[in-house]
C-alpha cells in the first residue's frame, strides 16, 4: 500500500511530502495507522544537520506517536489488529525487527525501528506499548519520548525525594516533563531555567516554583533561592556550557546532575575536575532509564491525573504537510511540543 510521509531528503532543506510504498512486513514488524506524531529536538537536529553527516537520506522522521495496529507480522505477540498503541524510540519487550525500507518512485527511503512523520508506519514490535487506559491519543504522544525521558530522569536516575531542591535547565518538552515529575514527587523548590520567556511561562504552569532567565547569572540567581545549591539538577538544553552550569548548581557532598540534552556533533564539554572532589556527581541517561512495559502506565496515570493541563503543553495541531513548519516553530521556541494530527488535510 502507499502512504504519505514528510521525508528528510537533504539536511538544511525543507521536508518533502511524498507518497511512499510500504514494504511487506517481516517477522516482528507491525503496520500502524498513525493518529498523532510529536516532534522532538532530535528531529530539529537531523533536519538542520546538527548531528553531522547524514548517511541515510532520504529517510523518514519522528520517534514518538500514537496510532492503531492494522496489520501484524508473523511472530508478533505483544499487539494485535485494532489495538491502540504508543510508538516510542525507547525499546521495550518484543522483537527487534530492524528498520523498514520504503519505496519512493524507485528510490529507497530508510527508516529505523520506528518513524512517525507519516500516515502509516512499519514499526518493530518492541517500539510499541498498548495505550494506557483513559489517556487520550493526542496527550499519549508525550509517552513516546518527552515523558519517559524527562520523568524518567527525575524518578529513575535522580530518584527525587519530597523536599529535594531541583533545578531544570531548559524547559522545552522534555524539561517541562521533568518539572512536572519533580513537582508531583514533592520537590521544593523546583526551578526552571530558560532564555525563552514563552518557555519560562510554561515552566510556571507545569510545576516550577521559580523561573530564571538563562541569559543572566544563573548560578547567582539559584544561590539566592537555595544558598547551598540544589540537591538535583536536570540538563535538557544540549548545550555544553549549560551542562557545566548544571553540575555547578548542585550542593557539595551529594549534589547530582543528569544530562539528557543532545549536543551538536563535534561539541565538547570542559569541566573543572574539582566538582568531583566536592562530592558532586554528573550522570548520563538513555531515555530517562525508562522501561516502557514498566513505566509507561505509570507516566500515563500521572499525565491523566489532572494536576497539570498537559494537553496545553502540546501545540495547536499541525497537518502532516506542515511538519516542516512544526520543526521551525520548535527550533524557534514558539511551542512546547509540536503535535502533528494526521486527520488534518
Amino acid at each position: 500500500m502507499k502512504t504519505q510521509a514528510a521525508l528528510l531528503v537533504q539536511t538544511g532543506q525543507p521536508l518533502v511530502l511524498a507518497e511512499i510504498e510500504t514494504p511487506a512486513l517481516k517477522p516482528g514488524q507491525v503496520l500502524v495507522e498513525i493518529a498523532y506524531s510529536g516532534a522532538c529536538g532530535t528531529q530539529v537536529m537531523e533536519w538542520r544537520g546538527d548531528k553531522g553527516e547524514d548517511k541515510w537520506v532520504p529517510h523518514c522522521l519522528g520517534h514518538e506517536g500514537t496510532g492503531t495496529v492494522i496489520e501484524a507480522g508473523s511472530a508478533v505477540t505483544k499487539v494485535k489488529v485494532g489495538d491502540k498503541v504508543v510508538l516510542s524510540w525507547i525499546k521495550g519487550s518484543g522483537i527487534e525487527a530492524g528498520g523498514a525500507v520504503y519505496d519512493w518512485d524507485g528510490k529507497k527511503v530508510n527508516a529505523g525501528g520506528v518513524t512517525t512523520f507519516q500516515r502509516h508506519a512499519v514499526v518493530s514490535e518492541n517500539r510499541l506499548t498498548l495505550l494506557p487506559p483513559d489517556l487520550p491519543m493526542d496527550v499519549a504522544v508525550l509517552l513516546g519520548c518527552a515523558a519517559p525521558t524527562g520523568m524518567g530522569a527525575v524518578y529513575n536516575v535522580l530518584k527525587v525525594q519530597p523536599g529535594d531542591a531541583v533545578a531544570v535547565f531548559g524547559t522545552g518538552g522534555i524539561g517541562l516533563n521533568a518539572l512536572m515529575a519533580a513537582a508531583l514527587a514533592g520537590a521544593m523548590p523546583v526551578i526552571g531555567i530558560d532564555p525563552n520567556p514563552t518557555r519560562r511561562a510554561l515552566a510556571q504552569i507545569y510545576g516550577a516554583t521559580h523561573v530564571i532567565d538563562a541569559s543572566g547569572d544563573v548560578l547567582a540567581e539559584i544561590k539566592k533561592i537555595v544558598p547551598q545549591g540544589v540537591d538535583l539538577a536536570v540538563e535538557s538544553s544540549g548545550i555544553p556550557g549549560v551542562m557545566d552550569q548544571a553540575i555547578n548548581s548542585t550542593r557539595q557532598q551529594g549534589g547530582r546532575a543528569v544530562v539528557i540534552g543532545n549536543a551538536k556533533h563535534g561539541a565538547a564539554l570542559t569541566l573543572n575536575p574539582g566538582v568531583f572532589n566536592q562530592g558532586k556527581s554528573l550522570l548520563g541517561t538513555w531515555g530517562g532509564d525508562s522501561v516502557p512495559d514498566r513505566d509507561y502506565g505509570r507516566y500515563g496515570r500521572l499525565l491523566s491525573s489532572g494536576r497539570f493541563p498537559v494537553r496545553d503543553l502540546l501545540s495547536k495541531p499541525y497537518s502532516l504537510a506542515q511538519a516542516d513548519q512544526a520543526l521551525q516553530d520548535l527550533a524557534a521556541g514558539k511551542v512546547g511540543r509540536p503535535l502533528i494530527d494526521m486527520s488534518l488535510r
